[in-house]
């Protein structure tokens, strides 16, 4: 399979868009029903003005109500053991929140079930909140013949849950499950270093002229005289015994100085070279693999960021070059980062649009040749049209981020305000811009008044009177909409004036048009990437700005043009879709 993004709920995309049984190891990383919202912060250019904002890329927290009701049933009907273990839960549990979690997990793990290959392999990746849960789902989704181990993760070094007062002990480890399809899977074991201590008492002799250490092992034959063994008995260095090799591959070893006699008469033992050695097979508890850190040179700003070393660890174990690894739950794109780094295909899904610019940007900035396939986000007009009508918060999220501004995070209640962004009226002053988005093919002259008077309170409320309105519209805008935007007059930079108040269409976007400011702030590397910026080089041209690729196929982290992707015709979706569902 080719590289693939899919921007959507990953239910839906795994039950209509991912074959059966083509991808050879998941890793998922789910939220853990922790009851906490994880945020972005999107860094204020100038604190005297604007506050930092967060910027909301998941909640955390799942309770029961019709959609976990729905989706409880929906497990039912498919009966099997998975919809078995889901009653027995519903009857210890009781309709709560937990079981609302579990009802989300368990319909997604029988669709990783099914999407993997007979030799594939799972991991879950979850905390003590709902492990003992989920292993139970997990033994009845695969069968607990195919459970093979729980990984522990030290996750970091030290926590305050076990401070005097909490009556607790400290919690310093996530765990991960690991599951096989079937009881023939890929592997390949892996090792670790041996620990100095163990170095020092084992291998403790030092070759004076080349310093390699080595320790001595024995040559005697097991079984010594036991004539099922047939091992042969010669004397060798003056010392008969039942030997492990011939004579004659005795005295090859002796020559090549692999065999040494420590006096004589001493049986003779064999050198075994550390640096020959492979190491200590893989554990299953992992305290070496350090967690991100503020300072970590990986670290992306992202909620719940998991190390590089991690995923390769797990992909190293279960893959081999050239297979397909898929996270549903993909983040900021760690498992996908690893699996191009060791010659694996992947696909990611995330919900987050935000999740969508730290991937690309990462995966740009490490892989400047990387060619993936993008879903779920438009490639053409009718793409976004079609985005606007099937799901129109996600359009809104979209429309903001392909302009290169952020989303406010917020759906209902945004005081007219979709997203923000921040540029340049001189080479040392900014000033704010609000973006507000209408899906709806009912467009009139009010929008605009609205968003106008939005925007002369935000010029109040932070002594800002430059700060600009963009609307967009999935629409074309009528008439008097543009009269009305020409009305509110221009905001003078030292670059010369620009529309106060402007008003983008999708069909715009897709010719080219971007928002018209000197220099954008760009909000992909300020709140996700967490960069460190001079003030100056954080600001670019619109057109520049890499965010703005999202909006178009993505081919090596480069865009195509206009007319090639309406050659193209590239659709929202692939063209594979399942009738599983269908009805």
């Amino acid at each position: 399979m080719t590289n693939a993004f899919y921007f959507g709920d990953n239910l839906h995309i795994l039950r209509e868009y991912i074959p059966d049984e083509v991808v050879d190891l998941v890793y998922l990383d789910p939220p853990f029903n922790s009851n906490a919202s994880y945020n972005l912060l999107f860094r204020s250019p100038d604190k005297s003005k604007w506050a930092d904002s967060q910027i909301s890329t998941f909640d955390d927290t799942w309770s029961w109500g019709d959609v976990a009701d729905e989706a409880f049933e929906d497990v039912l009907s498919q009966g099997g053991k998975a919809a078995d273990v889901l009653s027995s839960l519903r009857l210890i549990l009781g309709t709560n929140d937990m079981l609302a979690y579990l009802t989300m997990m368990t319909a997604r793990l029988v669709e990783l079930h099914r999407i993997l290959k007979p030799t594939g392999s799972l991991y879950l990746h979850c905390d003590p909140t709902a492990s003992h849960y989920l292993k139970i789902v997990l033994d009845g989704i695969f069968g607990p013949q195919h459970y093979r181990t729980e990984l522990s993760w030290r996750r970091q070094s030290a926590h305050n849950d076990g401070a005097q007062g909490r009556k607790q002990f400290g919690n310093v480890r996530d765990t991960i499950f690991f599951y096989t399809k079937s009881s023939k899977w890929t592997w390949n074991t892996l090792y670790t270093d041996y620990k100095q201590d163990y170095v020092d008492k084992f291998y403790r002799h030092i070759e004076p002229k080349t310093g390699r250490r080595f320790r001595l092992g024995d040559i005697t034959a097991p079984g010594g005289a036991d004539p099922k063994k047939r091992n042969p008995t010669y004397e060798f260095l003056g010392v008969k015994r039942y030997w492990r090799y011939s004579e004659a591959r005795m005295h090859e070893l002796y020559h090549e100085g692999r065999i040494i006699q420590t006096r004589p008469g001493n049986v003779p033992q064999y050198k075994r070279y550390l640096d020959e050695m492979p190491g200590v097979a893989l554990q299953n508890d992992w305290d070496d693999v350090k967690p991100l850190h503020g300072s970590s040179k990986e670290k992306l700003g992202y909620p719940t960021q998991k190390p590089l070393a991690l995923l390769e660890r797990i992909i190293g174990s279960s893959s081999n070059p050239g297979d397909t690894i898929l996270d549903p739950f993909c983040g900021c794109g760690t498992t996908l980062h690893a699996a191009e780094e060791m010659g694996r295909s992947w696909i990611g899904i995330d919900v987050a649009v935000q999740s969508m610019h730290v991937v690309q940007d990462r995966l740009k900035h490490h892989f400047s040749g990387v060619t993936y396939d993008v879903y779920g986000i438009p490639k053409s007009a009718d793409g976004a049209l079609w985005l606007a009508k099937n799901h129109p918060f996600k359009f809104e999220e979209w429309a903001v981020s392909a302009l290169g501004a952020m989303h406010s995070g917020k759906f209902r209640n945004d005081g007219g305000i979709d997203g923000t962004f921040y540029y340049l009226t001189a080479s040392d002053e900014r000033s704010r811009g609000i973006v507000s988005v209408k899906g709806g093919r009912s467009l009139n002259p009010g929008m605009v008044r609205d968003l106008a008077g939005t925007v002369q309170t935000q010029r109040r409320l932070t002594r800002d009177d430059k700060a600009i309105g963009v609307l967009i519209c999935a629409h074309e805008p009528t008439k008097g909409m543009r009269d009305a935007a020409r009305e509110f007059g221009k905001v003078d930079t030292l670059f010369g004036d620009i529309p106060a108040i402007q008003i983008i269409s999708v069909s715009d976007m897709f010719s080219g048009a971007t928002i018209n400011v000197p220099a954008m702030l760009d909000t992909v590397a300020a709140a996700s990437i967490g960069r460190k910026k001079s003030p100056s080089s954080a600001f670019k041209k619109p057109r520049d700005l890499a965010q703005r690729e999202i909006m178009l196929p993505i081919t090596g982290g480069k865009s195509d043009s206009t007319k090639e992707i309406e050659a193209k015709k590239q659709p929202i979706m692939p063209a594979f879709r399942s009738q599983r569902y269908a009805g």
